[in-house]
């Protein structure tokens, strides 16, 4: 298993630059499968689940086609219907495969899907048995699989008892092929649910309120595919961001949209992160002092829970008492356990809460890697503290962070990997 040894204290700066956004072009992916004709997408991120995400592709019959910055996918015939456990099991958003499939062939088959620590288990997906049943499927379980068909798929009016990004971009795409008119309540607006359906809609689909909480779909019997770029990752610049300030170090983070962590600039602004904005950049500067300040997560715009972690490890850093409140995900404080292994003064109150005393002085450790968001949090802990850190179980850094050691050393980090 490959792992990262980190040195900690070494000075960083320079300039990275954003990848596309990992949440997005794992919508876009599947959305491939609403229409006949070959789509083309450019910059997608290299990490580990596009791969996945590609390998599924394949495995369905489709053909994808690597033409240096671009990267095509030709969806007119299907060989099954069928999504294997071997790789629906690895990443959670192998069930967005479900609602093309089930859109345009009328029939689709697979496992209760997989990921990370908290990919499995603690995130079910009633919300897409739902409404894929609301539009008239009928739904079968049998062991571990799910058997779903329709003879004909009907607009449906469906509220989201709690906001879902991957529901709602789910229930968008299968309402695109669906007869008549559906319209969905209680949506998610990250700026991913937009940037799909305006890619849908110049290529004939229907879709208005995307970026609202209320989205209407109007049927139609086909749509394109075309061209797509994928809109810089504002996970990654937040995370780079946190870094920075964590560190101590002076980064200009390039290729990013800085409307899309207002939450997070906002935030600064409030604990003393010196910072400069520009259409395209942010740009971290040097601060004399951080001041604690407490976070509770929430849907767009509100504070992202793919930020919590590295948050978190900020607060170590900051002078004062912080409360971490997370709402999302049940297990997502879990790792900050190893986090007061490093030295960290943390104390759990509860699942979803955990009050941060700072600053506290961090020390190398042995690590694991629980999930894609706390791996990065655990990397730029490893970064502050004093001596040598390791970090097993990478793969899932490598899952959300395209090449992080390499781009790392670029900036002046001591991070090597060793397979």
């Amino acid at each position: 298993m490959s792992k990262f040894i980190i040195k900690g204290q070494r000075p960083l700066s320079g300039e990275i630059e954003v990848k596309g956004a990992k949440n997005l072009a794992l919508k876009v992916i599947p959305a491939s499968i609403l229409s006949e004709e070959p789509m083309i997408i450019s910059n997608l991120p290299k990490i580990e689940d596009i791969d996945k995400s590609l390998e599924l592709i394949k495995e369905l019959g489709f053909k994808v086609e690597n033409r240096g910055s671009e990267l095509i996918i030709e969806t007119s015939h299907v060989k099954t219907f069928e999504l294997s456990d071997k790789l629906a099991d690895k990443f959670r958003t192998s069930i967005m495969f479900v609602g093309p499939l089930l859109a345009r062939f009328k029939k689709v088959k697979f496992p209760h899907p997989g990921g990370c620590v908290i990919g499995a288990g603690g995130r079910p997906i009633d919300l897409f048995l739902d409404g894929f049943s609301a539009m008239g499927a009928s739904i079968k379980a049998s062991g571990k699989y799910y058997y779903i068909e329709a003879k004909k798929l009907k607009g449906a009016k469906f509220f989201f008892p709690k906001v879902s990004v991957t529901g709602t971009e789910s229930l968008m795409m299968t309402a695109c092929l669906a007869e008549g008119v559906t319209v969905l309540e209680n949506c998610a607006m990250e700026p991913e649910v937009k940037y799909l359906a305006d890619y849908l809609n110049r290529n004939g689909a229907k879709i208005k309120g995307a970026g609202t909480s209320t989205i209407t779909i109007e049927g139609v019997k086909k749509i394109g595919a075309g061209k797509i770029k994928i809109m810089p990752d504002r996970i990654e610049a937040g995370s780079f961001a946190i870094l920075a300030a964590a560190t101590n170090s002076e980064l200009t983070i390039k290729n990013c949209n800085p409307e899309h962590v207002s939450v997070l600039l906002a935030i600064f602004k409030r604990i003393g992160v010196n910072f400069e904005i520009g259409d395209d950049f942010l740009k971290i500067k040097k601060s004399k002092d951080i001041l604690a300040y407490s976070i509770q997560t929430h849907e767009y715009p509100g504070f992202p829970t793919d930020l919590q972690s590295p948050y978190t490890v900020l607060m170590t850093q900051a002078k004062g008492v912080s409360l971490i409140h997370e709402t999302i995900y049940d297990r997502r404080l879990i790792w900050t356990d190893m986090l007061s292994q490093m030295g960290a003064n943390i104390i759990t109150c509860d699942p979803h809460r955990v009050v941060v005393s700072g600053p506290s002085k961090l020390y190398g450790k042995r690590l694991i890697s629980p999930d894609i968001r706390a791996g990065i949090g655990l990397v730029i802990a490893a970064l502050i503290a004093k001596g040598k850190t390791e970090i097993d179980n990478i793969y899932q850094i490598d899952r959300g962070y395209e090449r992080i050691d390499e781009r790392l050393r670029e900036l002046g980090a001591d991070i090597i990997r060793i397979e």
